[in-house]
């Protein structure tokens, strides 16, 4: 690669209404080149620790990575994981329960009074909450409840106009007028309580739910001695008007309240402590979702159902709540929202700020997406942040962030069910095509973002997305950061392509043996690269492969005219030592030093790579600290590293790099006594001839201290311990 044909990977210079990143490769080579100077690669070692400390939760990075919570077959419960006393009968009784569909606007008309008993004998009461709600309705007639959708508000609503003995309770369509809610008194009898309520009433910023409006219901409320309940949104458009918030019960007691009223019986602890209903409980589901899994369960202690349907109910119901996110319009939820859930998705467990930045970006993409004649604007302001978060069904939370200078605290925000991200992505990916291409410039843009948590997440991503659809996420993604010019994408392809392969992707090793053998140098980096970060599971096959790689090298290096750029040779070269330094810190690191001492003498290349990758290892300290303890220097391969190091001092090539990492290892014993006695083991081991004897007395007597004068202390007690040939 060109050294003038790269680019800075820490710019991010791709702006909210910037042209979509395609029309970016009609532009001028020599321009392409000149903005891209000076752009250097992320040592291998440091891009590894951005993946420990970015890569989201649920999947984790390393040996037991993997999607969780039973999304792709992970541990799921049954009954059989607890003891449950006793038998449910029910006869020839089936359980049907029903709380309305989703989204379905409420039929207007009474409600039976069988439906209001049979939800009462059911209803999970939160306390003294719905008591001080029950007194302001007693007192103002008219009660507005403010809460996100499925948060059991109209089972609430209905709850507190039974306890006032307003009955009959009317349900009222929700695009009834303010004005009509209540109609004119047709004769009743004097005193007669009435409720009436109205679920998500249609407001928009033209046509608001008003205090005024709220008043003159009450009068009418007060004139037929009746009351009425108002439930709204998160999102919906009020003037004045002081909303009290519904904060449902606890899942737990949800489902207890449900099971009571089920199976008749006042105590069902002994089931919520099942593995199948812990399962289910510690994914904090809403209201109707519990209750309905309540219906699930009695079925499935019947024998009326099977595991496969008890133990993925609670996958379902996640499911069904994203589809549900992504097919409303845009006047039920904003796209900027839609945007914002995708956005989460990818940055869970993530700062807020950083997030709703970062969606305000995908924003605009989707807009050009739906009308590429209007200009992409994003509001300034107008989001609240905590009904944000509520509508996400995610929480937020203080917690530190790991970064290049240190952890940092920040405010947080994650979903509370942490398969959530892996299924919302797969469901934008698969399920709405349509928001491909700005999915796609919008991962473009995070990988050129300066921030290693915005790389690391765009990469993991890209790996969601392979895992769901390879061929498209190749296509699309990876494989066009994997050609580029620039360093940048090409690492975020590399750690894409990891943590697709750790998350259980197939073929991913198929696809870097291919690349290792590719006619194109960028394909050739990324795969010697993301073979650094898998291999340790495979290192026998991942050497054979990075040997292949050097080889390659080789032949282009004596078959390519003397005009080839050098900075090619010498990238390529620093990147295969730098995988096989990962390899020798990695768990498998027996197997890899056998191997690397078996192939020595394989060629120049393999000699090369084995040399060079063990240098840069013995270089790498416990907490990457400048005066921390060598990693090697605690392994027990003595033997294996002794043969290594003599190689590596005996070669001129290598020779000076040996010579500077022994000398630091010496410095690092000077307050380090295991260090030390390592070290009066190997050098006399180093120090068997004279030539090699006078190189390391010459080593030791010159090492710089803290006093430049003299050497430290540590040297002269592992001088005194070489023995003269």
């Amino acid at each position: 690669m060109s050294p003038d044909a790269k680019e800075r990977p820490g710019d991010n210079s791709a702006a909210v209404d910037a042209p979509p990143s395609d029309a970016d490769d009609d532009r001028r080579p020599d321009q392409s080149a000149a903005e891209g100077a000076g752009d250097r690669p992320q040592d291998a070692w440091a891009a590894r620790r951005d993946l420990w400390d970015h890569t989201p939760r649920a999947m984790g990075f390393g040996e037991s990575a993997r999607i969780d919570g039973g999304v792709l077959g992970g541990v799921n419960h049954g009954i059989g994981g607890g003891i449950f006393h006793g038998a449910v009968h029910l006869g020839a009784t089936h359980v049907h329960y029903r709380l309305g569909g989703r989204g379905a606007a409420a039929p207007s008309g009474e409600v039976p009074a069988a439906t209001l008993n049979a939800l009462a004998e059911s209803f999970a009461d939160p306390g003294s909450s719905f008591a001080e709600l029950l007194d302001r309705l007693r007192e103002e007639r008219v009660l507005v409840l403010e809460g996100p959708q499925s948060a059991g508000r109209r089972t609430a609503a209905l709850m507190l106009l039974h306890r006032l003995g307003a009955t009959p309770v009317h349900v009222i369509a929700r695009d009834t007028r303010f004005g009509e809610l209540v109609p004119e008194r047709e004769g009743e009898r004097p005193g007669e309580g009435q409720g009436y309520l109205l679920c998500d009433p249609v407001t928009e910023p033209q046509r608001p739910l008003r205090e005024v409006d709220l008043l003159a219901l009450r009068d009418r409320l007060i004139d037929q001695a009746a009351y009425a309940v108002i439930t709204v949104g998160l999102k919906a458009h009020m003037e004045d008007v002081g909303a009290c918030g519904w904060q449902p019960p606890p899942p737990s007691d949800v489902l207890h309240a449900h099971l009571r009223a089920l199976l008749g019986r006042t105590d069902a602890a002994e089931l919520l402590a099942l593995p199948l209903v812990t399962e289910f409980l510690c994914r904090e589901h809403q209201p109707r979702e519990t209750a309905e899994f309540a219906a699930v369960l009695v079925q499935y202690l019947a024998g009326e159902t099977g595991d496969r349907h008890a133990e993925g109910f609670s996958l379902l119901k996640l499911e069904e709540q994203v589809r549900e996110w992504f097919e409303e319009d845009d006047a039920a939820l904003h796209l900027r929202e839609k945007a914002f859930l995708i956005a989460l998705a990818v940055f869970d467990e993530g700062p807020y700020a950083l997030t709703a930045e970062v969606s305000d970006g995908l924003y605009a993409h989707l807009q050009r997406t739906a009308d590429s004649r209007l200009q992409a604007a994003v509001p300034v302001f107008g989001t609240h942040i905590e009904k944000r978060i509520r509508l996400a069904r995610a929480r937020r939370y203080e917690d530190e962030e790991p970064t290049e200078w240190g952890p940092v605290l920040q405010t947080k925000a994650a979903y509370r069910d942490k398969r959530a991200a892996f299924i919302l992505l797969r469901e934008v990916w698969t399920g709405h095509p349509s928001a491909r291409p700005a999915l796609v410039r919008w991962l473009q843009d995070l990988s050129k973002d300066g921030r290693p948590l915005v790389r690391t997440r765009a990469a993991s991503t890209a790996a969601v997305l392979a895992l769901t659809d390879l061929p498209s996420a190749m296509a699309l993604v990876i494989q066009p950061w994997a050609s580029s010019v620039s360093f940048g994408p090409r690492s975020v392809a590399v750690s894409a392509l990891a943590l697709a392969h750790s998350i259980g992707t197939p073929n991913v090793p198929r696809i870097l043996d291919s690349w290792c053998d590719s006619a194109t140098p960028h394909l050739r980096w990324v795969a010697i690269r993301t073979h650094g970060l898998i291999g340790p599971e495979r290192p026998v096959e991942t050497l054979t492969a990075l040997r292949a790689a050097a080889r390659h090298e080789e032949h282009d290096a004596a078959s390519v005219p003397d005009d080839r750029p050098e900075e090619d040779e010498t990238e390529l070269a620093v990147v295969l030592a730098e995988s096989v330094e990962l390899l020798l810190l990695s768990s498998a690191q027996d197997q890899v030093l056998a191997e690397l001492l078996r192939t020595l003498h394989h060629g120049r290349y393999a000699f090369d790579l084995a040399v060079g990758g063990f240098l840069g290892a013995c270089r790498r300290t416990g907490g990457d600290e400048p005066d921390g303890r060598p990693l090697l220097l605690d392994s027990n391969a003595a033997a294996q590293m002794t043969e290594l190091w003599r190689r590596a001092l005996g070669d001129r090539f290598h020779r000076a790099k040996a010579l500077e990492t022994l000398r630091m290892w010496v410095l690092s014993a000077e307050h380090d006594a295991q260090a030390e006695r390592c070290l009066a083991l190997l050098l006399p081991a180093l120090a068997e001839g004279a030539q090699e004897w006078r190189r390391i007395d010459h080593l030791l007597r010159t090492v710089p201290g803290e006093d430049p004068t003299s050497p430290p202390a540590v040297a002269g007690r592992l001088r005194a311990a070489l023995a003269h040939p």
